[in-house]
C-alpha cells in the first residue's frame, strides 16, 4: 500500500513539475476535413447576433471554440457517479420537490445554491472558511471534486479555489460553412380553408411556430471546417495542487494532497465520449499521435505515462488514506432559499456577496 502511496509523491515535491499536459488530436467521424458544429453562444450586450466563437486574427488565421473549458468539466466531472468511481467521493445527493439532484451535477459545486441551501449550508460556509484560512480539509471531505475543478463560493464567503484540472478543444484555420432549409406543411391549411387566414404578424407567427405555413431559413450557422486541424488541450496543474493544504499537520496536507492527486488522475485520463452535440461527434486522429508530458518549471517537457487503471488503483488507495467523506442526503429547504434571497447567511448576517450568476469557474 505504501508503494502505490508514494508512487507519484516526486510529483508532490516542491521542486516537482508545474504540470502534466495532455494534447491530442482530434477530427471529425467523417475525416479530417469533415464539417462539425461548435457550440453557439446568444448575442452579449451590445451586439445583434450571437453564433460561433471564432477569433480572427491579424495574419488571416483563426482560431474556433469547439468546447469551452467549462463545458469539458461538466463532461468528465459527472463520472464519479458512475459504479467504477463513487466510492471514491462523497456522494451528496439533494432532493429539491421532485428532483435529485447529485453535488457533482450542480452548476457551481460546493458554492451552488442547491446545496447552500439545505442542512448543509452552515458546514459548507464554515469549510470555504477554513479554506480561506489555507485549510481546505474540511471541503475536501464534503466535495473534494470542488478542489479538482475549481469553484467560487461568490454568494457568500467569496472563497475561490482555482481549477487544477483545464481541457479545452479547439479548432484551426476555420472556414465557416452555412446552412438554408424549408419546412413545408404537411397540408396548405389555409389555401385549403382549414384554417382562417392569420389576421396580423402575431398570428402569421404563431402558424409558423406550430407548423401549419411554410417558412423558409436561410443563411444560418453551417458548421465550420477546421483545415489547421482540431486539438484537445488538457492541463493538470501541479503547481497549484501543491498549494492545497490541511492547516498546519503536515502527514494530513501529504494524505489530502495524494487523494486529490488521484482524484484529479483519474479526471485526467479518463477517455471522454466521442460524442459532443448534434454534427460534432470526433474522434482521435490516428496519424498525429497524443502527447503525454510532464512539464518542469525550466520549460523542459518529459514523457509521462499514467493509465486510467494505474490512476483508479492510486486514486483508491490514496482515498483509503484520506478517508472519504461520508454520503449525504439532504432536502432543498424552501425558508433556507427565501433567507439566501435576502442575503443572510448561515450564521444569521447579512451576506456581503452580491455576486452575478456565473457558470462553473
Amino acid at each position: 500500500m505504501n508503494d502505490v502511496l508514494k508512487r507519484f509523491d516526486a510529483w508532490l515535491s516542491d521542486d516537482g513539475p508545474a504540470a502534466l499536459v495532455i494534447r491530442e488530436h482530434l477530427m471529425p467521424v467523417e475525416g479530417e476535413d469533415g464539417v462539425l458544429f461548435p457550440p453557439t453562444f446568444a448575442a452579449s450586450e451590445g451586439k445583434k447576433q450571437g453564433g460561433y466563437n471564432i477569433d480572427d486574427f491579424d495574419d488571416g488565421l483563426n482560431c474556433c471554440l469547439v468546447d469551452s473549458v467549462g463545458s469539458q468539466a461538466n463532461r468528465i466531472e459527472p463520472l464519479f457517479l458512475g459504479k467504477k468511481y463513487a466510492r471514491l467521493v462523497p456522494q451528496v445527493t439533494i432532493k429539491a420537490g421532485e428532483k435529485v439532484v447529485n453535488l457533482l451535477e450542480a452548476g457551481h459545486r460546493a458554492g451552488d445554491a442547491i446545496v447552500r441551501c439545505t442542512p448543509l449550508q452552515k458546514e459548507l460556509q464554515d469549510a470555504f472558511k477554513a479554506a480561506r484560512q489555507g485549510n481546505v480539509e474540511p471541503l475536501a471531505k464534503v466535495a473534494p471534486t470542488s478542489l479538482v475543478f475549481g469553484v467560487w463560493d461568490s454568494r457568500d464567503t467569496q472563497a475561490k479555489l482555482p481549477r487544477l484540472i483545464a481541457s479545452t478543444v479547439r479548432g484551426f484555420n476555420i472556414q465557416r460553412l452555412t446552412r438554408s432549409a424549408q419546412f413545408n406543411p404537411a397540408a396548405e391549411f389555409v389555401n385549403d380553408g382549414l384554417l382562417d387566414d392569420p389576421a396580423d404578424k402575431q398570428a402569421k407567427d404563431a402558424y409558423a411556430q406550430r407548423g401549419f405555413v411554410h417558412v423558409p431559413a436561410s443563411g444560418s450557422h453551417g458548421g465550420v471546417i477546421a483545415t489547421g486541424g482540431i486539438r484537445r488541450d488538457a492541463t493538470l496543474s501541479l503547481a497549484a495542487l501543491r498549494l492545497l493544504n490541511a492547516g498546519p499537520d503536515a502527514e494530513r496536507t501529504a494524505a489530502l494532497r495524494r487523494y486529490i492527486l488521484g482524484l484529479s488522475l483519474v479526471a485526467f485520463t479518463y477517455r471522454q465520449p466521442s460524442y459532443l452535440r448534434q454534427g460534432c461527434n470526433l474522434v482521435l486522429n490516428p496519424d498525429k499521435p497524443a502527447e503525454f508530458v510532464e512539464v518542469r518549471n525550466d520549460g523542459s517537457r518529459h514523457p509521462a505515462k499514467v493509465s486510467h487503471d494505474d490512476a483508479i488503483a492510486y486514486a483508491t488507495a490514496a482515498a483509503l488514506a484520506f478517508g472519504v467523506g461520508e454520503d449525504r442526503d439532504v432536502e432543498f429547504e424552501k425558508g433556507r432559499a427565501q433567507s439566501d434571497v435576502l442575503g443572510d447567511s448561515a450564521d444569521g448576517e447579512k451576506s456581503k456577496a452580491k455576486g452575478k450568476g456565473k457558470g462553473k469557474p
